[in-house]
């Protein structure tokens, strides 16, 4: 069932995708792809084989906000915007944090899109 906001926690060898019309119990984990060659570039390969999986489970999801270590959102923002273009304006926001459990994942999305769909409605104009 597609979930109209999630929050991913990334770092470069596993996601979490949590979407906020479900319990924290229901967190999809995707892993990195390990290709064991000494093929120069491998790695690479690897980081944008996980990616493109992370990018697949987004499919579903309308706003998502992105946690993790600096970094790590940084190279999958490069990666989104080069080669996944169509999930950046789904993309609402980015938080940097380190580790949090599912529930605590939750937690800080739904107090970011609390703030966010306040500032997406627009100034009030006082009567």
């Amino acid at each position: 069932m597609p979930s109209s906001r999630a929050v991913l926690w990334i770092d470069h060898h596993s996601a979490q995708l949590a979407p906020l019309d479900e319990p924290a119990s229901e967190v999809r984990r995707i892993h990195e792809h390990t290709h064991h060659t000494r093929q120069h570039g491998s790695a690479v390969r690897s980081e944008h084989e996980f990616f493109a999986d992370v990018c697949e489970a987004l499919s579903g999801v309308a706003k998502v906000l992105v946690t993790g270590s600096h970094q790590a959102q940084a190279d999958f923002a490069r990666y989104v915007e080069k080669h996944r273009p169509a999930i950046s304006p789904r993309i609402v926001g980015w938080e940097t944090v380190d580790h949090p459990t599912p529930a605590q994942l939750q937690a800080l999305a739904r107090e970011f899109f609390v703030k966010y769909e306040l500032f997406a409605s627009g100034p009030t104009t006082p009567v």
